[in-house]
């Protein structure tokens, strides 16, 4: 991470135990831009900010990244799993 961590980031121990619950990368099409803690840390400061989406700071990756994993992760239902 190369940038200054915001309160609402994930702790290294928080990382660990949700890393293994997260659907893995497909082994066809585009490799991702954007790690997945980098993802769940933009998920997370919308949620516990209560900012909407496109009020993002710019450090962090896009919002319609950020948005895209969260609506397909609800849709999936990855956030019962976690």
């Amino acid at each position: 991470m190369t940038r200054a961590a915001y309160p609402n980031d994930l702790t290294d121990a928080e990382w660990n135990v949700l890393f293994p619950l997260l659907p893995q990368a497909s082994p066809i099409g585009r490799p991702r831009k954007w790690s997945l803690r980098e993802i769940l840390d933009g998920i997370f400061y919308v949620l516990r900010g209560g900012i909407a989406w496109r009020s993002m700071p710019h450090d962090l990756p896009p919002w319609q990244t950020i948005y895209h994993y969260h609506r397909l992760w609800r849709l999936r239902g990855v956030w019962e799993a976690l």
